[in-house]
């Protein structure tokens, strides 16, 4: 899901009428017409198409040739390019070498050097299976948390060098992260965005109400590392009232370890509740914890001077097989596909073009990216008119639903369609769509990923859902195949009232009646 505070220029538009369909859409226009004419939605504008894969041809159509924010649907487009140039069996792999000698006594007579490789799943997220799990709501929004160890692949890859006899590390402990540059932030959460990325760069805290109003509130976190001093000021509030509050301080300590406090209240009789901190600097917090993982196999090691500067061409120069120590083998870019559609996770999605710069193109900066991307859009023959995007996770992204529908037709002919279905949330069953119609005929039957833009709006004490989208896929009961896509733009909110109740359902209504119409 793609969520963001921000100020957004208004785009004066004029909602047209649907468009005349079909004799067998009929019924999907007036169930549209239904939706769109409430009064939640007097200010809104829906931009909406239904097109059948069959015949090649639009069935349903409303404004179908403006832009719309589409927020993460945009994701379509980045998940999309990135199948077609990696490949759903693309694996990454996270390699540790040592840079000197190992004497007989253990000690490495040089720097342990662990080399990122924009694998966006060094987390407990991977199973026993080798399939990666996720929840549906992410924990990187303040959602569930997966069951594994958050630091999983970093303690594995501190005991493949145990096995190797090293016992000291007379060096530094580095993180090499210069495949691509580190510091962006991805526009949703401000996760920043880094070749290195442990636990979705995030720190994962929990707060769980007193027992009664007035109480402190209990308050720990996950992985539990000296990269995080935590100084909770967090209370018990009224039963049923609002949770509130943040993080008000954020201090860097010399070593790059950070100082940082919470504040706020919490219902009580609330359900636990968690507030993802997202590190500022996921090189240095890699390092920690890699060191820490070292300690306890029984290895003495320091990290790297905070503010070292490091010669990575030297470096390179010892990244050989024979001093290689430890490996990670990342599961197939498949599952990554899966998690980031099924949950909008907007750091895998921001990264991706900098993988594609970095992996295909050969080059540091993200632009290079979208070239592959426009490049593929363009062999394709779509009109690239209709679409714009300034980032892989929907932060800045607008389509017109036309363009959309063609670019899921032309996806739908690619020979790794199949990965990039099963990947999308499902209405009414897992996902973002885990709770949306979930009692509608439709639900098990519409495939297709969210998109969820909204701003404050102090004036009136409340929100703006400056975009919600749904774009995707249904196979109707009579075997005729559809792409789609639904965007609709600036609705008001009271404070206190759910987008997925007012709006998501909305949406998640037009797409089902897409399903049933006849």
């Amino acid at each position: 899901m793609m969520r963001t505070r921000r100020r957004l220029a208004i785009v004066s538009l004029v909602l047209a009428a649907a468009a005349p369909v079909l004799a067998h859409a009929q019924s999907l226009g007036d169930r549209a017409q239904k939706v769109m004419a409430r009064p939640e939605f007097a200010h809104a504008f829906w931009g909406i198409e239904f097109y059948d894969l069959d015949s090649g041809k639009a069935t349903y159509r409303v404004m179908n040739d403006k832009l719309f924010m589409a927020a993460s649907t945009t994701k379509l487009l980045t998940l999309g390019t990135a199948l077609h140039y990696l490949g759903p069996d693309y694996r990454f792999h996270t390699r540790v070498y040592r840079t000197g000698p190992v004497t007989s006594d253990g000690t490495l007579e040089g720097d342990l050097v662990l080399v990122a490789s924009g694998d966006a799943n060094l987390s407990g997220r991977i199973l026993p299976n080798g399939t990666l799990a996720f929840r549906d709501e992410d924990h990187a929004y303040g959602g569930d948390l997966v069951a594994g160890d958050p630091l999983l692949v970093i303690r594995e890859l501190a005991a493949q060098v145990a096995a190797k006899g090293i016992k000291r590390v007379r060096g530094r402990v580095i993180v090499d992260a210069s495949l691509f540059p580190t510091g962006d932030k991805e526009g949703g959460t401000q996760t920043v965005i880094s070749p290195i990325v442990v636990n979705d760069n995030v720190i994962d805290v929990m707060v769980t109400p007193g027992a009664k109003p007035g109480d402190p509130a209990t308050v720990a976190f996950t992985p539990f590392t000296s990269y995080l001093r935590l100084t909770a000021k967090v209370t018990t509030g009224a039963a049923n009232s609002l949770p509130d509050g943040g993080y008000t301080s954020d201090v860097a300590y010399p070593d790059g370890t950070r100082n940082v406090t919470l504040t706020g209240t919490i219902p009580a009789g609330a359900h636990p509740m968690l507030v993802p901190y997202a590190v500022p600097d996921p090189v240095r917090f890699a390092e920690v914890v890699l060191v820490e993982a070292l300690h306890e196999r029984g290895i003495l090691a320091t990290a790297v001077e905070e503010g070292t500067v490091t010669d990575v061409a030297a470096l390179a120069a010892s990244y050989t097989d024979a001093n290689l120590v430890a490996e990670h083998v990342s599961p197939p870019f498949s599952e990554d596909v899966k998690v980031t559609l099924k949950v909008s996770q907007n750091l895998h999605a921001s990264m991706l073009p900098y993988v594609l710069s970095a992996v295909i193109a050969k080059k540091p900066a993200p632009q290079a990216g979208f070239d592959l991307e426009r490049e593929w859009l363009t062999s394709a023959k779509l009109d690239l008119s209709g679409a714009s995007q300034g980032d892989g996770a929907g932060a800045h992204g607008e389509f017109t639903p036309d363009f959309m529908t063609r670019y899921l037709a032309f996806v739908s002919t690619q020979p790794w369609f199949k990965t990039y279905f099963d990947a999308l949330p499902v209405l009414g069953k897992d996902g973002t769509l885990h709770d949306v119609q979930v009692k509608s005929p439709a639900a098990g039957h519409v495939f297709a990923k969210t998109g969820t833009f909204d701003d404050s709006d102090l004036l009136n004490d409340g929100d703006l859902v400056t975009a919600k989208a749904l774009a995707g896929y249904f196979t109707r009961a009579d075997g005729r195949r559809f792409a789609f896509a639904i965007f609709v733009n600036r609705v008001p909110l009271k404070k206190g009232q759910s987008i997925t109740a007012l709006v998501g359902q909305a949406v998640g209504e037009v797409a089902a009646a897409g399903y049933l119409a006849r």
